[in-house]
This record gives structure tokens, sequence and C-alpha cells, in this order.
């Protein structure tokens, strides 16, 4: 896909994500051809829908495809994904009044799932996580901007600077690591990927909320929104503590470190 061709793509489906979310989000989805795009062009699909959804706030069911895509299973299942702390989640809109504790996703408990392989679902997961460590940012620098003490705008001083940049750096790192190739080990990339996503996205929640001080707290400021959802994004398919850890336990018990990246 050339360029021009990929701006009007990503250019399309913010405004379609800026309109509408969840079961309606799917449909739209749908008749842009999602399907399509995942199956033929997953390595551009995966990273520029899920960022997307991070940076809009919106969410859809696409996980799910990208989980059956994996496991060469026929789209429309629900599958069983891990959750932080040996738990299972199942997307269920009928249970979206009820999820409110899972940060406005539509995830229901469940008593076990399956084993199925997660390599792309993590960098998609990761994605998502990036977009939103992204929004946070955007609403922190604006705010930084804006806020005038003392007769200067904040993004002066040196503490709120040093927050900003470090976000940025945790966020460009992730970003980094998502887009390892991970041939020859796909499995401890996307691992890795996940976990570097996850502690970026929790760095930005932290800053950012130091950085908008009080109104970051309001249910009016859209900060809330995306600290609730990021905060449940790192515990699906393995929390960033949780992957950091089993990587080095199969490091250690591998005995060496792989190659990932060629410098």
């Amino acid at each position: 896909m050339d360029p021009e061709s990929l701006s009007l793509l990503e250019d399309g489906l913010r405004k379609t994500m800026l309109s509408v979310s969840g079961p309606e989000l799917d449909a739209a989805l749908a008749e842009l051809g999602w399907a399509e795009m995942l199956s033929d062009l997953s390595e551009l699909a995966i990273p520029l829908v899920f960022r997307l959804l991070g940076e809009t706030g919106s969410h859809a069911s696409v996980l799910n495809d990208v989980v059956l895509l994996t496991a060469g299973r026929e789209a429309g299942a629900t599958p069983a994904l891990p959750y932080a702390g040996n738990g299972w989640v199942v997307w269920d809109y009928a249970q979206a009044g009820d999820s409110t504790a899972l940060g406005g996703l539509p995830l229901r408990r469940v008593d076990e799932g399956g084993h199925l392989r997660l390599p792309d679902a993590r960098r998609a997961v990761g994605w998502w996580l990036v977009g939103s460590a992204r929004a946070m940012l955007t609403l922190a620098q604006r705010h930084a901007l804006d806020r005038v003490q003392f007769g200067r705008p904040i993004a002066s001083f040196q503490a709120v600077r040093h927050r900003l940049a470090e976000t940025l750096v945790a966020i460009e790192g992730a970003e980094a690591t998502l887009t390892l190739p991970g041939d020859d080990n796909p499995d401890l990339t996307s691992l890795l990927a996940k976990a570097a996503a996850g502690k970026a996205a929790l760095t930005a929640a932290k800053h950012c909320q130091q950085v908008l001080g009080g109104i970051g707290f309001t249910e009016e400021h859209g900060l809330h929104h995306h600290v609730k959802r990021v905060l449940v994004l790192d515990g699906l398919l393995g929390s960033s503590k949780e992957l950091t850890r089993r990587a080095g336990a199969g490091l250690r018990a591998r005995g060496s470190a792989p190659r990932l990246a060629v410098l």
C-alpha cells in the first residue's frame, strides 16, 4: 500500500473510531474490510487499527479476530483470553453493563480458558497500549502549554519537561520493540514487546497525571478514561511484570539470550 493510500485509510479509520465504538465499530470495521486487511496485510493492519483504538479511546472486539487468525480457527468465535493473576476473560457485549471495573471494556471474567499461541495478539494489545499512551501525552502537552503559573506556561518548568520527555522516551522505546521482526523468536519477541508497551503506558499514566494535576482526576477531563484503559490492557494477555518475569525465567532455563535485533 502506497503512503497516500495508507494516509487516507488512517484518516478514515480515525474518523470512524471517533464517531462509534463497541458493536457499532465492529460493524463499521467489517464494512471497511477489516477481515481482508487482517488476512492479507496483518503486519500493516494490526499496528494501524490497534494504535488508533488507543488514540481515540474507542474499542471493538477485533482482538478476538487476531487470536483466531493465529490459531487457525474460524472467525466469529469468542476465545477466552488470559488475564493478569492467572485469570481469564472473554469479550462479551451482553455483559457490558457489568464491566465498569475493567476500564469500560466489555470483558467478563470466566473460570478457565484454552492454550492459544498469542504472539500477534500480544503485539496488537501492545499497539493499543502505545496508542493510549500517545493520547495521554498529547493531553498533558496541551495542558502544559495552556496552563500558566508565575506568568509563564508550566511547559517551561524543568520538572514538567522531564516528565514529558521521560514519557516520550518510554513510548518510542516501546514502539521500537513492537516493530522488531521476531521471525526467529516470535513468542519471546512479542512477549517482551507487550511488556515494554505496558511499562510505557503505565509510565505515561503516572507522569501525565502529575503534569495535569487536579484536573486530571476529574470526570470531565479525558485523562481518566485512558488511565483506566491502560490499567486493564496491561493485565490483558499478561501484565508487564508477569511477562518480564516469564521472559527472564525462559532465558535462564535456556542459558543464553538470542539476538532479537541487528544493531
